[in-house]
């Protein structure tokens, strides 16, 4: 019986998660103009920033939670300020790796030095060991929304009725 009486956690879990994404944005945004970014441009630089090696569009787009066309966008006006480049795919010949400059380099340290102080005080309050613990939640919660996904795409392929939907 319990478990239905905490099911109201995850609903206030998920209004809260959407109340942080949206301030996130708007304190990236203030961080970040200065750097010449926005929030979605810092995201992109970001991911680019930490991955192990340069990523496709589609690859980035995963990453962040993103539709592949929002980064497509956000790569092409990255590519006109001169803070990212595309480079060959060895692994597909038509999507090309989206490589971080120098200058989309410099880009992404001065919008990490800019969060620094915020993060710091986020440290502060809540401290490593709980921030580890909310890491770990929202991991959790994001590969359950995840299946949830792919459940539901693999019910859409196999349901004749459905396919008609989407004719």
């Amino acid at each position: 019986m319990k478990r239905n009486r905490d099911l109201p956690l995850v609903r206030s879990l998920v209004i809260a998660i959407f109340e942080a994404n949206g301030q996130l944005v708007e304190m990236g945004n203030e961080l970040v103009r200065p750097a010449g970014l926005t929030t979605a441009w810092w995201q992109v630089l970001g991911a680019l920033g930490y991955a192990p090696e340069p990523q496709s569009v589609s690859q980035i787009a995963r990453a962040m939670g993103l539709t592949r066309q929002a980064v497509q966008r956000i790569v092409d006006l990255l590519v006109d300020r001169g803070y990212v480049t595309f480079a060959p795919n060895p692994h597909h010949q038509r999507a090309k790796l989206v490589v971080l400059t120098d200058a989309g380099g410099t880009a992404l340290e001065m919008a990490e030095r800019a969060a620094g102080p915020v993060d710091r005080r986020i440290l502060d309050r809540i401290g490593s060991e709980r921030l580890a613990m909310a890491l770990t939640a929202l991991n959790d919660i994001t590969d359950i929304i995840t299946e949830e996904l792919n459940r539901e795409a693999g019910a859409r392929k196999a349901s004749p009725s459905a396919r008609k939907d989407f004719e």
